[in-house]
Protein backbone atom coordinates (compact mmCIF):
# COMPACT_ATOMS: atom_id res chain seq x y z
CA UNK A 1 0.00 0.00 0.00
CA UNK A 2 1.76 3.13 -1.06
CA UNK A 3 1.26 6.23 1.22
CA UNK A 4 -1.14 7.97 -0.87
CA UNK A 5 -3.32 5.28 0.24
CA UNK A 6 -2.27 4.92 3.51
CA UNK A 7 -3.05 8.30 4.12
CA UNK A 8 -6.46 8.24 2.48
CA UNK A 9 -7.45 5.03 4.52
CA UNK A 10 -6.28 6.80 7.75
CA UNK A 11 -8.44 9.78 7.10
CA UNK A 12 -11.29 7.92 6.15
CA UNK A 13 -11.41 5.99 9.35
CA UNK A 14 -10.43 8.90 11.66
CA UNK A 15 -13.39 10.74 9.97
CA UNK A 16 -11.81 14.14 11.03
CA UNK A 17 -9.00 16.33 9.66
CA UNK A 18 -7.78 19.22 12.00
CA UNK A 19 -6.42 22.30 10.45
CA UNK A 20 -4.97 25.38 11.76
CA UNK A 21 -1.93 27.67 11.19
CA UNK A 22 -0.17 30.19 13.62
CA UNK A 23 2.47 33.01 13.30
CA UNK A 24 4.81 31.35 16.27
CA UNK A 25 6.49 27.66 15.96
CA UNK A 26 5.89 26.94 19.88
CA UNK A 27 2.68 27.70 19.74
CA UNK A 28 2.10 25.25 16.46
CA UNK A 29 3.72 22.64 17.99
CA UNK A 30 2.05 22.64 21.43
CA UNK A 31 -1.62 22.35 19.16
CA UNK A 32 0.12 19.66 16.79
CA UNK A 33 1.53 18.03 20.16
CA UNK A 34 -2.28 18.26 21.57
CA UNK A 35 -4.19 17.45 18.55
CA UNK A 36 -2.14 14.07 18.73
CA UNK A 37 -2.37 13.50 22.15
CA UNK A 38 -6.12 13.30 22.06
CA UNK A 39 -6.11 10.76 19.12
CA UNK A 40 -5.96 12.60 15.44
CA UNK A 41 -3.46 10.76 13.26
CA UNK A 42 -3.72 13.27 10.43
CA UNK A 43 -3.36 17.00 10.46
CA UNK A 44 -3.37 19.61 8.27
CA UNK A 45 -1.28 23.07 8.45
CA UNK A 46 -2.18 25.84 6.89
CA UNK A 47 0.21 27.51 4.88
CA UNK A 48 -1.38 31.17 5.38
CA UNK A 49 1.01 33.25 6.76
CA UNK A 50 4.76 34.17 6.41
CA UNK A 51 6.02 31.77 8.80
CA UNK A 52 4.24 28.52 7.16
CA UNK A 53 7.64 26.66 6.08
CA UNK A 54 9.79 27.78 8.57
CA UNK A 55 7.52 26.17 11.22
CA UNK A 56 6.39 22.98 9.15
CA UNK A 57 9.84 22.42 9.12
CA UNK A 58 10.05 22.61 12.53
CA UNK A 59 6.53 20.43 13.60
CA UNK A 60 7.76 17.95 11.12
CA UNK A 61 11.03 17.20 13.37
CA UNK A 62 9.42 17.15 16.52
CA UNK A 63 6.69 14.88 14.77
CA UNK A 64 9.18 12.64 13.16
CA UNK A 65 10.90 12.41 16.91
CA UNK A 66 8.04 12.15 19.08
CA UNK A 67 4.54 11.68 17.69
CA UNK A 68 4.65 8.26 15.36
CA UNK A 69 2.12 7.30 13.05
CA UNK A 70 1.09 11.38 12.28
CA UNK A 71 0.29 12.41 8.98
CA UNK A 72 1.49 16.33 8.72
CA UNK A 73 -0.25 17.45 5.33
CA UNK A 74 0.20 20.95 4.19
CA UNK A 75 -2.80 23.26 3.45
CA UNK A 76 -3.80 26.68 0.97
CA UNK A 77 -1.37 25.39 -1.46
CA UNK A 78 -2.11 27.41 -4.94
CA UNK A 79 1.30 27.11 -6.78
CA UNK A 80 3.66 24.00 -8.15
CA UNK A 81 6.48 26.11 -6.49
CA UNK A 82 4.80 25.72 -2.89
CA UNK A 83 4.36 22.11 -3.80
CA UNK A 84 8.17 21.59 -4.14
CA UNK A 85 8.95 23.38 -1.20
CA UNK A 86 6.66 21.76 1.59
CA UNK A 87 7.53 18.69 -0.34
CA UNK A 88 11.04 19.12 0.36
CA UNK A 89 9.90 19.65 4.22
CA UNK A 90 8.31 16.47 4.60
CA UNK A 91 4.61 17.25 3.97
CA UNK A 92 2.33 14.06 3.49
CA UNK A 93 -0.30 15.05 1.95
CA UNK A 94 -1.08 18.55 -0.56
CA UNK A 95 -4.81 20.28 0.46
CA UNK A 96 -5.60 23.14 -2.12
CA UNK A 97 -8.62 25.85 -1.67
CA UNK A 98 -9.05 25.41 -5.10
CA UNK A 99 -8.53 23.22 -8.19
CA UNK A 100 -5.53 23.81 -10.20
CA UNK A 101 -4.25 21.11 -12.92
CA UNK A 102 -0.77 21.80 -12.39
CA UNK A 103 -0.77 21.94 -8.57
CA UNK A 104 -2.36 18.49 -8.68
CA UNK A 105 -0.16 17.52 -11.46
CA UNK A 106 2.91 17.97 -9.15
CA UNK A 107 1.67 16.95 -5.94
CA UNK A 108 0.79 13.25 -7.86
CA UNK A 109 4.35 13.55 -9.57
CA UNK A 110 5.93 13.57 -6.03
CA UNK A 111 3.71 10.75 -4.66
CA UNK A 112 1.67 12.69 -2.79
CA UNK A 113 -2.22 12.93 -2.26
CA UNK A 114 -3.80 15.94 -3.35
CA UNK A 115 -7.10 17.34 -1.68
CA UNK A 116 -8.23 20.13 -3.77
CA UNK A 117 -11.31 22.70 -3.11
CA UNK A 118 -14.33 22.50 -4.34
CA UNK A 119 -17.90 24.26 -4.42
CA UNK A 120 -19.36 23.79 -7.89
CA UNK A 121 -20.20 20.24 -9.96
CA UNK A 122 -17.61 21.84 -12.46
CA UNK A 123 -14.74 22.23 -9.97
CA UNK A 124 -15.85 18.58 -9.07
CA UNK A 125 -15.18 17.10 -12.46
CA UNK A 126 -12.47 19.22 -13.22
CA UNK A 127 -10.21 17.84 -10.12
CA UNK A 128 -11.58 14.54 -11.12
CA UNK A 129 -10.34 14.76 -14.30
CA UNK A 130 -6.98 16.30 -13.05
CA UNK A 131 -6.93 12.74 -10.88
CA UNK A 132 -7.98 13.26 -7.44
CA UNK A 133 -10.58 11.69 -5.57
CA UNK A 134 -11.30 12.99 -2.44
CA UNK A 135 -12.46 16.66 -2.90
CA UNK A 136 -12.46 19.50 0.08
CA UNK A 137 -15.84 20.80 -0.67
CA UNK A 138 -15.59 24.42 0.33
CA UNK A 139 -16.56 26.26 2.24
CA UNK A 140 -18.93 24.10 3.10
CA UNK A 141 -21.30 26.15 5.36
CA UNK A 142 -21.90 28.32 2.03
CA UNK A 143 -23.11 25.04 0.17
CA UNK A 144 -24.68 22.73 3.09
CA UNK A 145 -25.01 19.02 3.28
CA UNK A 146 -28.05 19.62 0.86
CA UNK A 147 -25.46 20.02 -1.79
CA UNK A 148 -23.80 17.11 -1.03
CA UNK A 149 -26.89 14.97 -1.17
CA UNK A 150 -27.25 16.43 -4.30
CA UNK A 151 -24.20 15.88 -6.12
CA UNK A 152 -22.90 12.52 -4.39
CA UNK A 153 -24.70 10.23 -7.00
CA UNK A 154 -23.00 12.65 -9.65
CA UNK A 155 -19.73 11.59 -8.48
CA UNK A 156 -19.37 8.01 -7.08
CA UNK A 157 -15.61 7.98 -7.28
CA UNK A 158 -15.17 11.04 -5.25
CA UNK A 159 -14.42 11.34 -1.79
CA UNK A 160 -16.03 14.40 -0.41
CA UNK A 161 -14.94 16.34 2.75
CA UNK A 162 -16.55 19.67 3.60
CA UNK A 163 -14.26 22.25 5.68
CA UNK A 164 -15.49 25.92 6.36
CA UNK A 165 -18.89 25.68 8.09
CA UNK A 166 -18.31 21.99 10.24
CA UNK A 167 -19.74 22.41 14.03
CA UNK A 168 -17.89 20.26 16.57
CA UNK A 169 -21.94 19.72 17.25
CA UNK A 170 -23.37 16.29 17.56
CA UNK A 171 -26.46 18.03 15.19
CA UNK A 172 -24.13 19.16 12.73
CA UNK A 173 -22.05 16.66 12.44
CA UNK A 174 -24.99 14.16 11.98
CA UNK A 175 -26.18 16.66 8.99
CA UNK A 176 -23.16 15.78 6.91
CA UNK A 177 -22.40 12.76 7.43
CA UNK A 178 -25.84 11.64 7.17
CA UNK A 179 -25.69 13.69 3.42
CA UNK A 180 -22.50 11.02 2.34
CA UNK A 181 -19.54 12.82 3.24
CA UNK A 182 -16.27 10.61 4.09
CA UNK A 183 -14.78 13.39 6.75
CA UNK A 184 -14.97 16.43 7.43
CA UNK A 185 -12.37 19.27 7.99
CA UNK A 186 -12.39 21.25 11.02
CA UNK A 187 -10.22 24.69 12.14
CA UNK A 188 -11.47 27.76 14.63
CA UNK A 189 -14.23 26.05 15.60
CA UNK A 190 -12.17 23.15 17.00
CA UNK A 191 -8.57 25.16 17.69
CA UNK A 192 -10.46 27.71 19.13
CA UNK A 193 -8.70 31.25 18.97
CA UNK A 194 -9.61 31.93 23.03
CA UNK A 195 -7.65 28.29 23.19
CA UNK A 196 -4.79 29.52 21.26
CA UNK A 197 -4.31 33.10 23.00
CA UNK A 198 -4.71 31.38 26.35
CA UNK A 199 -2.31 27.81 25.55
CA UNK A 200 -4.78 26.08 26.92
CA UNK A 201 -4.25 22.98 24.76
CA UNK A 202 -5.79 20.91 27.09
CA UNK A 203 -8.88 22.52 25.45
CA UNK A 204 -8.21 21.53 22.09
CA UNK A 205 -7.87 18.34 23.09
CA UNK A 206 -10.94 17.97 25.06
CA UNK A 207 -12.88 19.14 22.53
CA UNK A 208 -11.07 17.15 19.33
CA UNK A 209 -11.96 13.85 21.78
CA UNK A 210 -15.52 14.62 21.80
CA UNK A 211 -15.52 15.54 18.33
CA UNK A 212 -13.82 12.50 17.24
CA UNK A 213 -15.81 10.01 19.29
CA UNK A 214 -18.94 11.76 18.05
CA UNK A 215 -18.56 10.60 14.22
CA UNK A 216 -17.50 7.10 15.46
CA UNK A 217 -20.87 7.15 17.36
CA UNK A 218 -22.62 8.66 14.56
CA UNK A 219 -20.90 5.92 11.86
CA UNK A 220 -21.91 3.55 14.34
CA UNK A 221 -18.04 2.30 15.16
Amino acid sequence: MNNQLKIKTDLLAQGLLPLFYHDDAETSIGILQALYDAGSRLVEYTNRGQYALNNFISMKKVADRTMPGLWLGIGTIRTEMQVDEFRTAGADFIVSPFVDVAVGKRAMEADLLWIPGCMTPTDMALAERTGATMVKIFPGGVVGPAFISAVKEVFPGLLLMPTGGVEPERENLESWFKAGVSAVGMGGKLITKEAVLNRTYQDIGIKTKNVLTMIREIRGK
